[in-house]
């Protein structure tokens, strides 16, 4: 019995070291676009590293079942299973977030704060670093990226499911957002 026993509990053990590597395997293929640890060092991607498991989760199983645009990852994730989405989510989440660095100017950063608090801060927080459950944390994101993000909330050919953005970004101005971009980018140095 002891001898049975011993090998259940190391094929167990193999198995969980096995399933621990190939997270971290499959976590790799994210590195590209998403930079090490899910820090971005690209402007019109986003870091990912350290947002709440959850709203990974949704966010990259509404791209493999179509419920949400994107130019390419859609076609990534629909490779993944939804075990492997869970554990990519569960990941990155456990990750350090690390605001990037970004410059921006005055004049920018006061129209932002007044459009952010008019139109985000009750979903993200007054500096997008206490976001509501399902909303990321966007203090330091990448300006060009949420740019970017706000304008496909804006167009209804795209599909984004979010309907509260949908509604408050549809509020603002074209002017309205670069300023919450930057003003958001530029928080948490």
């Amino acid at each position: 019995m002891r001898k049975g026993a011993m090998a259940v509990a190391l094929f167990w053990a193999a198995g969980s070291a096995m399933a621990a590597m190939d997270i971290e395997v499959l976590a790799r293929t994210c590195n590209n676009c998403h930079g090490v640890g899910g820090i971005s060092a690209g402007t019109s991607m986003p870091s990912i590293g350290g947002l709440p498991r959850d709203y990974l989760k949704n966010v990259m199983k509404q791209w493999k079942y179509d419920e949400r645009g994107a130019a390419t990852m859609n076609r990534i994730v629909k490779g993944f299973s939804d075990d492997e989405i869970d554990a990519l989510a569960t990941h990155f989440s456990k990750k350090r977030w690390v605001p990037v660095p970004q410059k921006t100017t005055a004049a920018l950063m006061k129209k932002g704060k007044s459009v952010t608090f008019e139109n985000c801060e009750d979903c993200h927080g007054a500096k997008g670093d206490d976001p509501d459950e399902d909303a990321p944390m966007i203090n330091g994101q990448w300006a060009k990226y949420m740019t970017l993000e706000l304008e496909k909330y804006r167009d209804d050919g795209f599909k984004m499911p979010h309907r509260k953005m949908k509604k408050n970004t549809r509020k603002l101005k074209q002017a309205d957002i670069p300023a919450a971009a930057h003003f958001f980018g530029a928080q948490g140095q």
